[in-house]
């Protein structure tokens, strides 16, 4: 993690640590702000509890690299946390088991469901990296972390 992705984590330490998973597309403000009304409207996230916003993109799914680097970004007063990995909910769920090792703190991490076919979602992620993030990342949490307590949260709405 760079120095500024490291801040953002140990910023506001008197809060959950709220993560909301962004699919990258325009990255403009309107992006961003439309994201986070509907992620604490879904979520009934308190508006004046501090969110993260977390933006994976897959570059090459076949490269499977054992380090994955993040970055933090301030964008439009929204602090993001950027990754590059092979797979998107290997890589969130990575970073999360990462964010409690270091910080102490279950981090929470919000999605959208995905309307398309599961068979279909399923080929995605084998075949690009992507496909339905929420419950994979879920999967591979439960598979990393038996423990439910000290699980990050996955919240989907």
């Amino acid at each position: 993690m760079d120095e500024l992705a490291e801040r953002f984590l140990h910023d506001h330490a008197d809060h959950k640590l709220r993560i909301i998973a962004n699919e990258p597309d325009d990255r403009d403000e309107t992006e961003y702000r439309e994201k986070e009304q509907e992620e604490r409207a879904d979520h009934h996230i308190p508006a004046d509890d501090p969110v993260l916003f977390l933006e994976v993109t897959v570059h090459d799914s076949s490269d499977f690299e054992d380090v994955l680097r993040v970055s933090g970004e301030e964008r439009f007063g929204y602090r993001v946390l950027r990754v590059e990995a092979p797979a998107i909910p290997n890589a969130i769920a990575a970073l999360l088991l990462h964010i409690r090792d270091t910080t102490d703190r279950l981090p929470h991490v919000y999605f959208d469901w995905m309307e398309a076919n599961p068979v279909t979602q399923m080929l995605g992620y084998l075949l690009t990296g992507e496909g339905d993030v929420p419950p994979l990342t879920r999967k591979v949490l439960r598979q990393a972390e038996p423990d439910p307590a000290r699980r990050p949260v996955v919240h989907v709405g």
